[in-house]
């Protein structure tokens, strides 16, 4: 026999068998006698109205614990514990014995650490959602071929690198803004949102927010409500992609696409080469079938339009024209001698009575002009009689206005007279000189114009002189000289 059993067959020796009732009493007692304060996540909550108490679960990596506190604990505590919330409670063990089943009997509970975050997360996701950001029908498609793509992410680390090298290995066409800015830590969000104005303003027809894996703190700007509604205001399209596959945040929540990591969200935005070159090739197929189409419709059309007599016989257009332009020609012909005769004799007979009129119309006013005739004649002598005396003075002052008029102007003409005489070239002439003229009346100032043998003309006061030159000589007078002899 083992010790074990021994020990076991002293044991039924020394007390007797309880009853389960008895044995589930003296748990419950030495249970209860254990007070702890524990850390969980709440993984399951039932909260119903007109319950006593509050009934939840909490576990950790490992374990799970139900839980239940009374209705009065739980609202004094002031806690509103949700499904994903990080709780520290003060309780005790304890079993309800008519079940089997042990609890933890709660008697405070407060937040902690990530899960306070959690669940501040979680009340800013209901309400964002009661808004309709979250709305499906709110998303927008992405543009097939942005041209201008812009990035919100940080300007360190790898994230920038793979978005950028996924973007020009698929789509090397797309032009890239770069907002660099903080993406954890305070003020994070408030850069995150300046950046998203500063690209969209720029240009972009649609926006990468992107960051790499963290902890649920690290990720917290990434949940920021001024951020969440920047996104759902964004005139563009906003692609997400922060953290890892599991990572779920509420930028996430409200963009219009939430790719899984941040190269996802580049590959999200553009399209691979390989596809581009296959639409781009099947397009120009299409292209090349409907302009053969096209062609083929336009060559038949030309066809039956070169088929009508129209264009075969292009006169036939004005054969009802012509044919009534000789018509009217050849009555014109026939009616015009009948016309001018029918006028010429109405034009004699309308002459033989204007002959016969013409005396008796002339011999009736005859006497009225010849007694307005005298009459103008009388009123013509008074007329005249009524301004002679009148032009006679105007006559007499004009003509005294006249006679003074040139002595203003005499002494002023005598000395512009006597100045043109001292200019004139005939008083140069007058008091000896000559003027020489060679070939072409142009006049000679130096001896280099006249070879001999060459004719000149010489003019004086009193006419001109022909003259042939026979030899000529250079004379050396220097300008000062000349000044001291004149």
């Amino acid at each position: 026999m083992t010790d074990d059993a021994e020990l076991a067959a002293s044991e039924e020796k020394a007390e007797p068998a309880l009853s389960v009732s008895a044995a589930m009493g003296l748990a419950k007692g030495a249970l209860e006698s254990i007070v702890v304060r524990l850390v969980g996540e709440v993984s399951e909550l039932n909260d119903k109205p007109g319950y006593k108490a509050v009934y939840f679960t909490v576990k950790d990596e490992k374990a799970s614990l139900p839980c239940m506190m009374w209705m009065s604990r739980y609202q004094a505590a002031g806690v509103q514990l949700a499904v994903g919330a990080l709780v520290e409670m003060t309780g005790r063990f304890s079993l309800y014995a008519a079940k089997g089943r042990m609890n933890f009997d709660v008697f405070s509970v407060t937040l902690a650490g990530e899960g306070q975050l959690r669940l501040q997360v979680a009340n800013l996701a209901r309400e964002l959602e009661a808004m309709g950001l979250m709305a499906p029908e709110r998303k927008r498609p992405l543009p097939a071929y942005p041209q201008v793509i812009g990035i919100v992410t940080s300007p360190r680390g790898s994230v920038i690198h793979d978005m950028l090298r996924t973007l020009r290995r698929r789509y090397p066409l797309a032009k890239v803004l770069f907002a660099g800015v903080p993406v954890d830590g305070p003020g994070a969000a408030d850069a995150m949102v300046d950046g998203l104005a500063k690209v969209v303003f720029a240009g972009a027809e649609m926006v990468l927010l992107g960051r790499g894996g963290g902890s649920f703190e690290d990720l917290m700007p990434f949940n920021d409500r001024r951020l969440a509604r920047t996104i759902a205001a964004c005139p563009v399209p906003v692609v997400t992609g922060i953290g890892h596959e599991t990572d779920t945040t509420i930028a996430d929540m409200v963009s219009d696409v939430r790719a899984s990591t941040p190269t996802a969200a580049a590959e999200a935005v553009a399209p691979a080469r390989e596809e581009t070159d296959g639409r781009l090739v099947a397009l120009g197929r299409s292209l090349h079938r409907a302009e053969e189409r096209r062609l083929d419709g336009a060559a038949r059309a030309l066809e039956r339009i070169e088929a009508l007599s129209l264009f075969r016989e292009p006169m036939r257009l004005f054969d009802a024209e012509a044919l009534t332009l000789d018509d009217l020609s050849d009555r014109l012909s026939r009616s015009l001698p009948a016309m001018l005769r029918e006028d010429r004799h109405a034009l004699s007979l309308l002459g033989a009575g204007l002959a016969r009129m013409l005396p008796g119309l002339l011999t009736a006013p005859r006497g009225a002009v010849d007694a307005d005739a005298g009459r103008l004649a009388l009123r013509g002598s008074s007329l005249v009689e009524r301004f002679d005396a009148a032009v006679a003075d105007g006559h007499r002052r004009l003509r005294g206005a006249g006679e003074r008029l040139p002595e203003r102007f005499a002494a002023a003409l005598s000395v512009n007279a006597a100045r043109l005489h001292d200019l004139s070239p005939l008083t140069v002439l007058a008091r000896g000189y000559a003027i020489a003229r060679g070939e072409g009346n142009a006049v000679v100032r130096s001896v280099a114009q006249t070879p001999p043998g060459s004719a000149l003309t010489v003019t004086v006061a009193d006419g001109e002189i022909d003259c042939t030159v026979n030899d000529t000589r250079r004379i050396e007078v220097a300008v000062e000289d000349w000044k001291e002899d004149r």
